[in-house]
């Protein structure tokens, strides 16, 4: 068996848990919310992909809590349920963004199953937004002040494994 990598991020599809662990030790857990559609890598499926990835980028470091990002760009909005209400259709990408890459060419990385650029992220969603079942369109969702948390450790390259088992 492969060695875990000394800092890593597991995510469990399956109990919709995100973990950051220590080699095999687990020092954090979160309940997320993945894609609805459930795990798959070919673009425009808007299913979570699973496998090996890596944190491609940190944005939003300073950005305030309920920060409204499009494009990974910080819109000067901040979310309130107002706003929510106004746009109900809208898939919120909120506070912090862990924009992922797959590493297993031809699973999650170039051609029709990158996951780069399909732009699945970890990134903060509206407090009221159920975690815990599956509802995105592919990203991983969280609660902002979780987010953040996560965000606080990790750094670019930081491995991160999408598994549909329970953790």
């Amino acid at each position: 068996m492969t060695p875990f990598p000394p800092s890593w991020i597991h995510i469990a599809l399956a109990d919709q848990t995100l973990s950051l662990m220590a080699g095999e030790r687990c020092l954090r857990r979160w309940s997320v919310s993945t894609a609805g559609r459930g795990a798959g890598e070919v673009m425009g499926s808007y299913q979570t992909p699973r496998g090996w990835h890596r944190i491609r980028a940190l944005i939003g470091r300073d950005a305030p809590v309920g920060a409204v990002f499009v494009g990974r760009r910080w819109t000067g909005e901040r979310y309130t349920p107002a706003l929510g209400a106004c746009h109900p259709e809208r898939d919120w990408i909120l506070t912090r963004i862990l924009w992922l890459c797959g590493n297993e060419v031809g699973h999650n990385r170039l051609g029709p199953v990158d996951t780069q650029r399909r732009y699945i992220y970890i990134h903060g969603t509206p407090d009221e937004t159920p975690l815990g079942i599956p509802g995105s369109k592919g990203c991983v969702r969280m609660h902002n002040a979780d987010v953040i948390e996560l965000f606080d450790h990790c750094q670019p390259g930081m491995p991160v494994w999408i598994t549909e088992e329970a953790r």
